[in-house]
């Protein structure tokens, strides 16, 4: 069973759904923008992924260049902003049982769900 971390307002995170239900690959939806996201959640993410924080960023969001660009912040911090912030995790993600990508470009998912043989 796979997870997306998935906002609906996201052509690209559309584009992943898209995908995932013409391929008849079974998974759940998050909706972490309305329902939000806890550090558990996040702290899952990064090990799936074998990523760090600040690889889960949208730098070019507005809140990020106006509150946090160029400040010399540490991973817990990173993890709080995402919590608070959640419009600026990338998207889509993801997840599987014991990995995860983010899905952009549409190809990155093609290529995940291919070698991960769902």
């Amino acid at each position: 069973m796979l997870h997306v971390f998935h906002n609906p307002r996201c052509k690209k995170s559309r584009e992943a759904i898209l995908f995932l239900k013409e391929k008849n690959l079974k998974f759940t939806e998050i909706l972490y923008i309305k329902n939000g996201l806890s550090k558990d959640i996040i702290q899952s993410i990064l090990e799936k992924l074998r990523i760090e924080p600040k690889d889960l960023l949208r730098t070019q969001e507005k809140i990020w260049k106006e509150s946090y660009k160029n400040k010399n912040l540490n991973k817990k911090k990173l993890i709080d902003i995402i919590i608070e912030h959640p419009k600026l995790l990338e998207r889509p993600i993801i997840i599987s049982h014991d990995s995860g990508i983010i899905g952009r470009p549409i190809e990155r998912l093609k290529s995940f769900i291919k070698s991960s043989k769902f």
